[in-house]
């Protein structure tokens, strides 16, 4: 309930409003504009040299991780979750002796942003600190708000303050709409945690929930160890492409882009060989989540994580994948046969097309089908030339420009990170990005963005800045060489991004809802909108430039790029379909019918196409199990969402800012989506009312007065918002 889900690597907050001001007018009229500063300097530069070190704050005082005072050391960690608990404690109090009304939301959600500006920050640090004693002090720091959570998730007295403002329906009819949908969500948290349930059974629901958190983090951190063989059993003219360590290979991925065949293979085989201990650790999350689905009142984890959102059940969520893999099949069998044909031409003693092919020979034919050479287009794509690309697109779209700043000594956790500073043009400093772009021993080999800190609007009319990071695994620029990109790297960083602004842009009155913590059927549409942006020529010509010569990409280079993206598109779409399948199977039914990987392969052979290679478990790598368990199709709903976005919006020009008027196909879209007749039948299917949906939306995108405002009237004319 408190801490909302996290979507990241993948991915709630202070003090309240004054009572009857909820809603009065909008957000825009209520936050003073932040002002800018003298200390910002532009974003290419920043990205296109090493740091040159912080000479002048050597021996100032050292500030803690994003500015928290209290983390200058690991054992910070303890004070902050400790003055958390305090604070939530007095907060509880406070709720349950207030009288009902909108400040009691405002109150939830001080107490929710107490316990989650702990917990996110926590589990940012606990897998990509490069220091042993912060990673464990934040992973203790996330177990013990993470308990305090699901307590507090099943607190009666806390339970009936809320019902209480719920059950009169005048003090509900006084709510603006914002301010009653989140007190919904608290509402809803409330009971899909078995807020019903006896106090035992209660007990034993909080018990369950602890053990899953911890399963998820135990689970989440083994997706990215390495497996080891010993050397001898590999061909020694490949132990080149890999780690050798005394008598061992170290395999850390799966080295899809490798051209040899080989490499490709043993990569495969050995980094997806099956892990017994991890291999437990998901049979027991799975058992877990699905004891605790029965324990509530479902059926299913899948009914209980489905609840609330467009589909509503596991049902009607396989149903969409169905009709999608049968709309896909004829050209996915197209794809792969166009792909087999380029192994048997360049390996005919080796033609049978394996899951370690595609990625690799898809990029062979788009290089000879366009004459694309990747190297060729890394000159071009230069880190600087990137972020002043992405610069340039928020400029003209949305009026914000990205600043680099210079984090105070002991603000970030490691010399390459970058921070950026969010500027709008009239409503000022909008919050940081924390760009941890750059390669290093230890770091999960994952693209992912995290919230630290949500927005929101505090009593004394300031808002809460945002505060996130995108974290990537680029190569580090030397001191003649930026990072040079892939055209799929750039495809990346622009995604990645999309989730960064998307943060940035909510202003949302209540953290609870800012930026990704909206309902995951829409939490990457942003990120997946702005892959369009990178892929179109206009766009990309903008801000391709030669790091030496500063010539331009030649424009019959930027279209064949652009047009090569095609190739393969519906193989790499039927994987999708194929891991949400699989994420929907092993939410299912319990006990499940099979092991998990024999449930692996009947479902990569009805659902891919591809053989299942023996002895191994790609279940255990599928790191998005965790936060987005029996929710991975809701991948497949955004990205339909994102292509009805650019069509309708900007395909005629990715550069026009009121290019979300006249929309008028959401309801169009939803049903498209949708089995059966789509909206007419999703009463009895027990999907939510479309109005409801777009009211959800309107929350999480479009709060009055953001910077989304004006676009989301011209999307939705009918549910217009203050500007």
């Amino acid at each position: 309930m408190l801490c909302a889900g996290r979507l990241g690597g993948l991915g709630s907050r202070a003090a309240p409003l004054w009572p009857g001001r909820a809603g009065s007018r909008g957000l825009g009229a209520r936050i003073r504009a932040r002002g800018v500063s003298t200390s910002w300097f532009p974003v290419g530069a920043a990205f296109n040299v090493k740091p040159q070190g912080r000479r002048l704050d050597l021996f100032g005082e050292r500030r803690g991780l994003f500015g928290v005072p209290e983390l200058s050391a690991p054992e910070g960690f303890r004070v902050a979750q400790e003055n958390a608990l305090r604070k939530a404690d007095l907060l509880v109090e406070r709720v349950c002796s207030v009288a009902p009304g909108p400040q009691t939301v405002l109150i939830f959600d001080e107490l929710s942003d107490s316990l989650c500006r702990v917990a996110d920050l926590a589990d940012f640090v606990k897998i990509a600190h490069p220091e042993p004693a912060f990673r464990e002090a934040a992973e203790e720091a996330c177990t013990s708000i993470g308990t305090a959570v699901e307590k507090l998730n099943t607190n009666v007295e806390l339970y009936r303050s809320l019902q209480k403002l719920l059950a009169d329906k005048k003090l509900v009819d006084s709510l603006d709409p914002e301010t009653r949908r989140v007190a919904e969500l608290f509402m809803f948290d409330f009971e899909i945690s078995g807020i019903h349930l006896d106090k035992e059974k209660r007990k034993r629901a909080v018990d369950l929930n602890v053990k899953i958190l911890d399963l998820s983090n135990t689970f989440l951190m083994g997706t990215n160890f390495p497996n080891k063989i010993e050397k001898h059993l590999l061909p020694e003219h490949i132990h080149q492409n890999f780690v050798v360590a005394g008598n061992h290979v170290i395999v850390d991925g799966l080295h899809a882009e490798s051209p040899d065949d080989l490499v490709r293979e043993a990569a495969y085989k050995i980094f997806l060989y099956p892990n017994a201990g991890q291999l437990r650790c998901l049979e027991e999350l799975l058992s877990n989540r699905d004891l605790l689905a029965k324990l509530v009142g479902y059926s299913t984890y899948s009914h209980r994580a489905l609840q609330g959102t467009i589909a509503q059940s596991p049902e009607t969520v396989m149903q969409f994948l169905e009709k999608l893999s049968d709309k896909l099949s004829e050209r996915t069998i197209r794809d792969f046969e166009m792909i087999r044909g380029m192994k048997m031409k360049l390996n005919p003693q080796n033609s049978e097309l394996m899951p370690w092919d595609p990625p690799y020979y898809s990029g062979v034919i788009r290089a000879e089908r366009y004459n694309i050479e990747p190297s060729l287009y890394c000159p071009f794509f230069s880190l600087g030339a990137c972020m002043e690309g992405l610069n340039t697109l928020f400029g003209r779209l949305l009026g914000i420009t990205l600043y680099a700043e210079q984090p105070a000594r002991g603000e970030v956790w490691c010399e390459g990170v970058r921070k950026l500073a969010v500027v709008h043009e009239s409503e000022g400093l909008l919050g940081y990005i924390y760009c941890d772009f750059f390669q290093r021993a230890g770091k999960p080999h994952q693209d992912c963005h995290f919230t630290i800190r949500g927005g929101r609007l505090k009593e004394d009319g300031d808002y809460q800045l945002p505060v996130v990071v995108l974290m990537l695994n680029l190569p580090h620029p030397s001191r003649n060489l930026p990072t040079l990109l892939t055209p799929g790297m750039m495809e990346n960083l622009f995604h990645e991004m999309g989730h960064a602004m998307h943060s940035m842009l909510g202003r949302t009155r209540y953290q609870h809802v800012t930026g990704t913590r909206c309902p995951t059927d829409f939490a990457e549409v942003p990120s997946i909108l702005m892959e369009y942006f990178a892929n179109d020529h206009r766009v990309v010509s903008q801000f391709a430039r030669h790091y030496q010569t500063g010539q331009s990409l030649p424009k019959n280079m930027v279209s064949r790029l652009c047009e090569s993206k095609k190739v393969g598109a519906a193989a790499d779409m039927q994987l999708q379909v194929f891991y949400a399948a699989l994420d929907q199977i092993y939410h299912g039914k319990h006990p499940l019918t099979a092991s998990t990987t024999d449930i692996l392969r009947e479902t990569q052979e009805k659902f891919y196409g591809l053989p299942y290679v023996p002895n191994t478990a790609w279940q255990l790598r599928f790191s998005h199990l965790v936060g987005y368990g029996a929710k991975y199709y809701s991948y497949l709903m955004s990205r339909a969402v994102a292509s009805m976005v650019w069509k309708e919006c900007f395909r005629r020009d990715p550069f026009n800012s009121t290019g979300f008027r006249g929309v008028s196909h959401t309801e169009h879209l939803i049903s498209s989506l949708l089995p059966n007749e789509g909206l007419a039948t999703l009463s009895h299917l027990g999907a939510a009312p479309l109005e409801a949906l777009i009211l959800d939306a309107r929350v999480h995108f479009a709060p009055e007065g953001s910077p989304f405002a004006r676009l989301w009237n011209a999307f939705f004319p009918w549910k217009t918002v203050a500007v």
